[in-house]
């Protein structure tokens, strides 16, 4: 994009046209998001597709629904990793599933699950900590191709090397290739780890609560928000966790400054895990 301040004006102006007309026309509301980071979003959109302006843009994603999906990947955050910061799952491991053992069925809501690598790491911890059976997840996400991708369960095998050694230092107990097969350079992962998960559209900006939870983890996500959207959301949060349930967030997100900071006692110091007291 150019650098004039009049150009600046003017993309200011062509990117909120542009926000506008996909939320009405489409729903899909961009409008609260971070202006620093959704204008790189743009800038790449923009190039990907071959076009010169936001304007150009525009006029693309509204009349060509292929455009729309490329568009919707291109501002979503999908930066994912099975057992990302291993610290935060062995914090889970030791405190939160003692406290999930007390409960006859659980109830899990991963909101803006992206390709669900975080999934399945929640469902072999689960299995190895005997409450498989008794949990069901929920895998949530406003892009139906990421969506695909996590019901799918295939995520290249280069990655396994990194995602072993986020798996041991979680406290994995086995030998993490136990739970998928290897083929045509991709790591599939056990059907079974997904017959207790529901995949489904939900869309954190504009949707309600679907259900209450024991656990809900919503990390990395909020962080892309303007302030006034990260509180529509934690009010979201709150209402959807049952009372002393547990709120998991993503290593550079806080509960301070949200509106029911007062409502939650600090699970893990050090971790970003809440148990809802309030």
């Amino acid at each position: 994009m150019t650098t004039s301040r009049a150009q600046q004006e003017l993309e200011a102006l062509e990117i909120e046209l542009l926000l506008e007309a996909v939320f009405r026309h489409y729903g899909f509301d961009f409008r609260e998001y971070a202006p620093a980071s959704l204008q790189r979003r743009i800038a790449n959109a923009i190039q990907a597709e071959g076009v010169k302006t936001v304007s150009g843009l525009q006029e693309r994603v509204l009349h060509d629904p292929a455009c729309l999906e490329r568009f919707l990947l291109a501002l979503s955050v999908n930066v994912t990793a099975m057992f990302r910061d291993p610290e935060f799952y062995l914090a889970f491991r030791r405190r939160v599933v003692p406290i999930l053992r007390t409960y006859p069925s659980i109830q899990i809501w991963h909101a803006g699950c992206a390709s669900g690598e975080e999934v399945y790491s929640m469902a072999i911890l689960l299995e190895e900590e005997g409450l498989a059976p008794r949990a069901r997840l929920y895998a949530t996400d406003m892009n139906d191709s990421v969506l695909q991708q996590a019901r799918a369960g295939i995520f290249p095998l280069e990655y396994m090397k990194d995602y072993t050694s986020n798996y041991l230092s979680a406290g994995g107990k086995r030998s993490f290739s136990d739970y998928y097969t290897a083929g045509y350079g991709n790591a599939i992962f056990r059907a079974a780890l997904r017959e207790n998960v529901t995949f489904a559209q939900h869309n954190l900006v504009t949707d309600g609560a679907f259900n209450t939870f024991h656990v809900i983890w919503c990390r990395n996500v909020t962080i892309y928000f303007k302030k006034s959207l990260q509180r529509r959301v934690h009010n979201l949060l709150y209402d959807s966790l049952i009372m002393l349930g547990i709120l998991g967030l993503g290593s550079k997100e806080t509960i301070q400054a949200t509106p029911h900071e007062g409502e939650y006692d600090v699970l893990v110091p050090g971790e970003k895990l809440y148990r809802k007291v309030r």
